[in-house]
């Protein structure tokens, strides 16, 4: 099994312009998202997919791996797609790894990169347990819920399910075991230009998620427990999170 992360990087950002680039204790983002990746023992490959000539200038300087790919990409599963047809199927799995996250931790990809040694695995991504009430009301905390073969059934903003008998002198969080999604995902290759071909679902275009579309279509998404969080760079303040941190 050959696996190969993939991290789609774009200077157009309209919250935060020039987000890969940006200088998190010392070294760039995607830098540090680079070098993360690198540590993961599953990995056969790490590339960074860009349309932009400074962070393609960039990743090479520092001795990384860098792809140009098309800047009509609408996802990063699309971009992660193209560099696949560029490999003449060397790759049997893609771990697509979010390019904002600079301080990942390389056992969630590994994690994700397990679920490929089941042959029937056509796509996995990661969950964790929630545990904090405000995460689950958020609506920018992507909630799921999976059957009894750990796979995904249904990814929502929404809290989900929906408890009936809601007993309210309880807080919610404690009256089920909920979940929310951690934004890494593994594709098998033949899958990966399979579900880059689909129409736009109704259902991704009612909660904006792209993973809908792929359920939607009959695809299975297996999921791996994670006890790792994920922090990510959604606006330049978020900088400040990870100040001190090695």
């Amino acid at each position: 099994m050959k696996i190969i992360g993939i991290i789609p990087a774009r200077y157009a950002s309209t919250r935060f312009p020039g987000k890969p680039l940006t200088e998190i204790n010392g070294k760039s983002m995607i830098r540090r998202v680079f070098e993360q990746a690198s540590k993961a023992s599953s990995l056969n490959k790490v590339v960074v997919a860009t349309d932009d000539e400074r962070i393609y200038n960039h990743v090479t300087d520092f001795g990384g791996f860098a792809v140009y790919t098309s800047s009509n990409h609408q996802t990063g599963t699309d971009r992660c797609a193209e560099v696949i047809e560029k490999t003449n199927g060397e790759f049997n799995a893609v771990i697509n790894i979010q390019g904002d996250e600079p301080y990942i931790n390389p056992e969630q990809i590994n994690q994700v990169a397990e679920l490929f040694n089941d042959s029937n695995t056509q796509l996995g991504t990661l969950i964790k347990q929630l545990k904090d009430e405000s995460e689950l009301k958020s609506n920018t905390v992507i909630k799921v819920v999976k059957n009894n073969k750990n796979e995904a059934l249904y990814f929502s903003r929404n809290i989900i399910p929906f408890i009936r008998n809601l007993n309210n002198s309880i807080p919610l969080i404690n009256q089920f075991t909920y979940y929310k999604h951690i934004g890494i995902y593994g594709y098998r290759t033949d899958v990966l230009t399979k579900i880059t071909l689909l129409n736009q679902s109704d259902l991704e275009l009612a909660e904006s998620l792209e993973q809908l579309r792929w359920l939607e279509n009959g695809y299975k998404i297996k999921l791996a427990e994670t006890t790792y969080d994920s922090h990510s760079v959604d606006i330049p303040d978020d900088i400040k999170k990870f100040e001190g941190h090695s």
